[in-house]
């Protein structure tokens, strides 16, 4: 077939073209569900755009100071529809999931203030942010208390204790919706939901935060339909739609989003400043086709973790489980294994696809770590990519994929590699 024999021009054999053609066969109601969610998204994204009139006027760019930046505006007015929330920063100079977190918390929380995180650990980079690992400007420094309660053994939240944690000083309760660089389960939109009435139950004022990266559009609903006061986000990730160069979002309350604004700009000045510098076309169009972006990169998890379930790895999620965001962790027990995936992964990318990745001591991490992004954007994970710390259990993180047949090519590829270095067998 001319098919197969592109995917041999591109080094996969057909011992793992076979291989993976079972297991893609095995796998058409779970895509067809995919689908059905994308186009429920798609919807609720034009709709947003239309109630809001966006026009082509909203595409010119904006210098300087950036007042009366209508497309800028109205952006941020898109966003709080698509999420349903009151309000919405949406700025390139966001520049990932982390600064977008730190703006959140910082502009909200004050000295003496307590932070609490019911989801235990947050992700590596954020630790320096609280001052979790000591830090030049952290929350710690500027007297911001921090308190965690980890997750059960089963990876369910621990109410009992979340019960006993929460006092008068706990202003903001952050919620980690993805995994980072664990191997716990990623929490469902339903889940956060319990979790927020739970802890709204017993202080009512208190801030919920939810740290919604890698989960944007794979559900029909976001955690700010469930009670969330406010959601953070990258660009670079899924509602960029692989298009948006950089940025980041907070949505939520009107009053959270401009706290939020004041640390990113200034007192006084908040969300009225910032120029748009001819990015807007990118993010409206990144935002619009996110949907179907999202979608690929699902099916291409889903896909991930049934050919290494079957190879007999630890997936979380496995291969039958319900799908809460787009990465997908596979446990190899060994450096290696992780190495000859993250290099399968690079093999497949348009871009530096000649580029083998090696572990390196990346800022914001506690140990090496490898990183596989031939990407459009740098650090886009929205793109096909991959990575992982290079300690127990030696798990990767593999996520994206801007088309369902990148994400593809991608797992045949690390298979490819695995199998060549001896690490698997089929």
């Amino acid at each position: 077939m001319e098919i197969n024999a592109m995917y041999e021009n591109l080094g996969i054999s057909k011992k793992v073209l076979d291989f993976g053609k079972k297991i893609e066969d095995s796998l058409k109601d779970r895509f067809q569900e995919i689908d059905e969610n994308a186009e429920y998204n798609q919807m609720k994204v034009i709709k947003a755009m239309q109630d809001n009139r966006v026009s082509d006027i909203h595409f010119a760019a904006t210098t300087g100071y950036g007042y009366n930046d209508l497309g800028r505006d109205t952006l941020e007015d898109v966003y709080a529809s698509v999420f349903h929330t009151e309000s919405a920063l949406v700025r390139p100079n966001l520049i990932s999931g982390t600064h977008a977190l730190s703006i959140a918390l910082s502009g909200n929380l004050r000295p003496g203030d307590e932070l609490l995180s019911p989801a235990g650990k947050p992700y590596d980079t954020l630790e320096e942010v609280i001052g979790i690992r000591e830090s030049t400007g952290s929350l710690k420094e500027y007297g911001v208390i921090y308190r965690q309660v980890d997750l059960l053994p089963n990876g369910t939240f621990d109410y009992e204790s979340i019960k006993k944690a929460i006092n008068e000083r706990t202003k903001l309760v952050t919620i980690q919706r993805s995994k980072g660089y664990d191997t716990r389960p990623t929490f469902s939109v339903s889940q956060i939901g319990e979790l927020i009435a739970f802890v709204k139950e017993i202080k009512p004022d208190v801030i919920c935060m939810v740290d919604n990266c890698y989960g944007e559009f794979v559900e029909r609903m976001e955690p700010s339909d469930v009670g969330a006061d406010m959601i953070v986000g990258s660009l670079i990730k899924n509602p960029g739609g692989g298009l948006a160069p950089i940025g980041g979002y907070i949505a939520g309350k009107t009053e959270c989003i401009d706290k939020a604004s004041y640390r990113l700009t200034a007192p006084g000045l908040g969300k009225e400043v910032g120029a748009s510098l001819g990015l807007n076309q990118a993010f409206y169009q990144g935002l619009f086709l996110s949907p179907t972006v999202v979608a690929g990169a699902l099916k291409g998890a889903v896909f991930a973790a049934n050919v290494y379930e079957k190879l007999g790895f630890q997936v979380v999620p496995n291969g039958s489980e319900s799908r809460h965001d787009i990465i997908q962790a596979v446990t190899f027990g060994n450096p290696e294994g992780v190495i000859a995936f993250c290099q399968g992964i690079q093999a497949a990318a348009p871009v530096d696809s000649f580029v083998s990745p090696e572990p390196w001591d990346m800022p914001g991490y506690d140990a090496p770590v490898i990183m596989a992004a031939g990407a459009f954007v740098q650090g886009s994970s929205i793109e096909l990519s991959a990575d992982g710390p290079i300690k127990p259990p030696y798990a990767v993180y593999f996520q994206g994929g801007l088309t369902w047949y990148h994400a593809k090519l991608g797992i045949l590829m690390s298979l490819q590699k695995l199998l060549d270095a001896g690490l698997v067998q089929i």
